[in-house]
């Protein structure tokens, strides 16, 4: 058996593992990488390491060290109050406001999930107390975490920049752009189609009295969704002398600003600045601001530590350190020779986009990018395909699946979700994810790599 089907095989065999097996893909890839490296490669130890990411080791620790300094003294939760309190009481435009809360966490280096655990259960509390369907609502918080979690500072931006490198046609700028756009109109069509379909069923669940004596009508209404007043009351409102109108508002407690979310904010501010303006080390940025920060409020030190995202950094050290051995035994190159014998490299990358959408929906998407890209980039390369632009498709296409409830992002929906059949619930969110699944990546192709790429045939 040659070295690079055995690298594959291998590959292979982790993501199942780790999709069956509550186990860190990542600690996997280092086992994977000492076997096959050694056993298959004859590699020794310091060209097993060789692949080992330092840089974005780094920037990963300072970026998720500094938000958790953020979510600890309230800056997290200052920015979804004053989001909320923004709508002005529009029950219609609350799930927006968390969906751009959602998209500024993540834009500025929040792991989605982390993201969507901060807000899901705000957004799914606030259906559930105003008779909002929570499929939607969820979903819109979902994706606007996956909006913003392609920004040049976020952990999966840097993730796939560190990898493409200085390829022709790349631009971070332009990954970020593409996969915000196209998160908010996914979650645009999700609230749509949900909106229409439920017309009929508010209008039912609408409570109506008509009663008619001696000529005179009198309706008692109360409506599924209009303004919600500040007080976090019930408003009364009589019209005419005919129609109650009752409105039930979401009671949240002002936040009040401290010096340290102040400063805090000023340092995300700082971080972006110098990071994409100036070009400076973000992990070195983010540590010696969450330092700061953290030392002002000494209670924050040892917690802040603890808030780093450990998991997420050994997932991606192990999957691209055993990368970098499947590219050593040759397996990337090959794996890209094969795509492409279908005939045309336009081909080959709707297939790694299908490919990376169906894994991702059962398997980290952190991974399954980690596993594309270089996958893809034998393939674009000297071909007339928008190589930017089939990135963005290849890595949009992982991630616009993480509403599958087998994804962190869908479990967390399905667990705060009030007011519901939790098994009827999941299998809305099966059928929901099924579609995504089906639609989404073929759908990433044609909108971002066809229109931007010549005659590949």
């Amino acid at each position: 058996m040659s070295p690079e089907l055995i690298s594959i095989l291998a590959l292979f065999a982790m993501v199942v593992i780790a999709t069956l097996r509550p186990i860190n893909i990542g600690i996997l890839g280092f086992i994977g990488a000492f076997l096959v490296g050694t056993l298959v490669l004859g590699l020794d130890e310091d060209q097993l390491l060789a692949g080992f990411p330092a840089d974005l080791f780094l920037t990963i620790v300072g970026v998720t060290y500094l938000f958790a300094v953020a979510k600890l003294n309230g800056t997290v939760d200052l920015i979804v109050d004053r989001g909320v309190r923004l709508v002005r009481g529009r029950t219609a435009l609350v799930p927006w406001v968390l969906f751009g809360v959602a998209t500024v966490l993540t834009a500025m280096g929040t792991f989605p999930p982390a993201a969507v655990a901060l807000v899901a259960p705000v957004a799914l509390s606030f259906a559930a107390k105003h008779g909002m369907d929570p499929l939607p609502v969820g979903m819109t918080v979902v994706y606007g975490a996956l909006a913003g979690s392609l920004s040049p500072i976020s952990v999966l931006g840097l993730l796939v920049r560190d990898m493409v490198g200085d390829i022709p046609g790349f631009s971070p700028t332009v990954l970020f752009v593409t996969a915000f756009v196209y998160s908010t109109l996914i979650a645009i069509l999700t609230q749509l189609y949900f909106s229409l379909r439920s017309r009929r069923a508010r209008a039912r669940s609408a409570v109506m009295l008509d009663t008619e004596a001696g000529g005179v009508a009198g309706t008692t209404r109360v409506p599924a969704g209009p303004l919600v007043p500040a007080t976090g009351n019930i408003a009364v409102e009589e019209k005419r002398g005919t129609t109650l109108t009752l409105t039930q508002t979401l009671q949240t407690p002002r936040v009040r600003t401290t010096p340290a979310q102040i400063l805090t904010l000023a340092a995300l501010l700082s971080l972006a600045v110098g990071a994409m303006v100036f070009h400076l080390d973000i992990g070195i940025l983010a540590l010696a601001a969450g330092t700061l920060i953290a030392f002002i409020e000494k209670k924050h030190l040892t917690a802040a530590v603890e808030g780093i995202s450990w998991s997420t950094l050994l997932l991606v050290a192990g999957m691209i350190t055993y990368i970098s051995i499947v590219e050593e035994a040759g397996a990337i190159e090959w794996v890209a020779r094969g795509i492409g014998s279908l005939g045309s490299p336009l081909v080959g990358v709707l297939v790694l986009c299908v490919m990376a959408g169906v894994v991702s929906a059962f398997a980290s998407s952190t991974a399954v990018i980690a596993i594309s890209i270089p996958m893809l980039l034998p393939l674009i390369e000297n071909s007339p395909i928008a190589a930017g632009m089939a990135i963005s498709a290849v890595a949009i296409a992982a991630k616009v699946v993480d509403v599958s409830p087998f994804s962190t992002n869908g479990a967390l929906v399905l667990a705060n979700a009030q007011n519901v059949d939790p098994a009827a619930f999941y299998q809305r969110i099966l059928r929901y994810s099924g579609v995504i699944v089906l639609v989404g990546p073929p759908l990433a192709w044609i909108t971002l790599v066809v229109p931007f790429s010549g005659a590949a045939g």
